[in-house]
């Protein structure tokens, strides 16, 4: 939009294009409106990861058939799957071990290729279920707890997702919201 001479931006051919689609947008059909966008917005891959710590302070780490480095168990979520029900299904398959997810998760958005990993804390149901641990899955070659002070070379995945929960367990909370009840009665 250009300044008028009252201060004011009038319409450019671009803007008044862009509220024209708008406007024709608004009237399609719901269904018809999440294909467009779909088809035009960037797609991500998402996944779920976990870094499961057992009591001692030791954390799960992979080693995958298709990667060089030690990773957290997790991977990419099935259609319409709730990511915390991706991530204990993961865990499980990779390595047949039940969790406990705790917390809230962290997010990483890597965009060069197009990737989103929610980013669990875990710990094992039991400590019976800990000596079970083993791989379970083709792509998992080995599977080992390692104190935090003794880790081996990360995938950059992992790395990323350590730096986010550090970041995330730091941050100042947020003022809590108004009573959602209020909200609730507005609608």
């Amino acid at each position: 939009m250009r300044p008028t001479a009252a201060g004011r931006s009038a319409p450019t051919f671009t803007s008044s294009v862009h509220r024209a689609s708008l406007r024709i947008y608004r009237r399609l059909p719901a269904r018809l409106r999440r294909v467009l966008v779909r088809g035009l917005a960037p797609s991500y891959t998402v996944g779920s990861i976990c870094l499961i710590e057992r009591p001692d302070g030791h954390v799960l780490l992979v080693r995958q058939a298709y990667r060089e480095r030690w990773g957290i168990p997790g991977g990419l979520l099935r259609r319409r799957e709730d990511p915390a029900d991706a991530a204990r299904r993961e865990v499980y398959e990779e390595v047949g071990l039940h969790i406990e997810l705790v917390g809230e998760p962290a997010v990483v958005v890597d965009a060069a290729p197009q990737r989103i990993d929610i980013v669990y804390r875990a710990r094992p149901v039991s400590l019976a279920a800990v000596a079970e641990m083993a791989p379970r899955s083709p792509e998992v070659l080995e599977a080992r707890w390692f104190a935090p002070d003794e880790l081996p070379e990360l995938q950059f995945e992992t790395a990323q997702a350590l730096v986010a929960l550090a970041r995330s367990s730091r941050a100042p909370q947020a003022n809590p919201l108004p009573s959602t009840v209020a909200w609730f009665d507005r609608w």
